[in-house]
């Protein structure tokens, strides 16, 4: 019985992969005749040309990725270690209640929002909403990773913080937090990861720009909004350039995924 289940579970996990591999071959021989240096180094060519690149929105990817990080993982961080220190206190169920409504909330929903409280203030749309937009995504996440890796420290290591003689606080940040470091920093790559390949809360807020741009009170461009332009158009050329696009994305996240299960193999190993 034990061999027919392990059987089963290795069958379901053949069946988990398969779906992924064929969409990965089929971004392979759909996009990578489009990658060339151009893509990389060049702006979208107007609408009739061929060639171009998609440099601006790859750049644009990683300020609001950046942006968002800045503004989202010392919050996430912060509270996440509130969650696992402050038990079952009622401020903290509260806490640990909002984060999973916030996991479950559309990304067109944090869209709207924010250009309902961002994008309407402001006049315009901008990086800074974008950034906004993708840190309320990454809230919940990281939040609850940080939660359950603080969780996951020995008991042992905190009552030795505190048998020489330190306070609660500076035996969580000097302790707890260094022996947790590991899975924390998975839990954000894949929430960056994530929220990297996010089109709908972009929208609303970031809107796209063909040009270079780096101001946060601007429009910019990222790849998932290219991607969505670029598919949705009636052009051949423009078609090629989004499955490299999507081809570039996916490689990103597989390669921010491979190096997350590399720290995730130790968790607590001190450097």
């Amino acid at each position: 019985m034990n061999q027919v289940m392990l059987g089963l579970t290795g069958v379901a996990a053949v069946l988990v992969v398969i779906p992924l591999l064929l969409i990965f071959q089929y971004l392979l021989s759909a996009g990578a005749g489009a990658i060339n240096l151009d893509f990389f180094t060049q702006l979208p060519a107007p609408v009739g040309e061929t060639g171009g690149g998609m440099a601006n929105a790859l750049l644009g990817t990683l300020f609001l990725v950046l942006l968002a990080g800045a503004l989202g993982i010392p919050l996430a961080v912060g509270a996440g270690v509130f969650l696992a220190e402050g038990g079952r206190s009622p401020l903290a169920t509260a806490v640990r209640f909002t984060a999973d409504v916030m996991n479950g909330i559309p990304s067109i929903v944090v869209g709207i929002f924010v250009w309902a409280w961002v994008v309407v203030s402001m006049g315009r749309f901008s990086m800074l909403a974008g950034g906004i937009a993708l840190a309320v995504m990454l809230l919940p996440m990281v939040t609850r990773t940080t939660e359950e890796m603080v969780r996951l420290v020995p008991k042992e290591l905190k009552e030795g913080g505190i048998a020489l003689g330190l306070t609660r606080w500076r035996t969580t940040l000097g302790i707890v937090l260094p022996a947790a470091k590991s899975g924390i920093l998975t839990g954000v790559l894949v929430a960056l990861a994530r929220i990297a390949g996010e089109t709908a809360p972009l929208l609303f807020t970031a809107f796209g720009n063909p040009f270079w741009e780096w101001r946060l009170n601007e429009p910019i461009s990222a790849l998932p909004l290219l991607i969505y332009q670029y598919a949705i158009s009636p052009y051949d050329e423009w078609h090629r350039l989004a499955w490299a696009a999507a081809l570039v994305l996916i490689g990103l996240v597989l390669t921010v995924s491979l190096v997350s299960r590399f720290l995730i193999r130790n968790p607590y190993r001190q450097s």
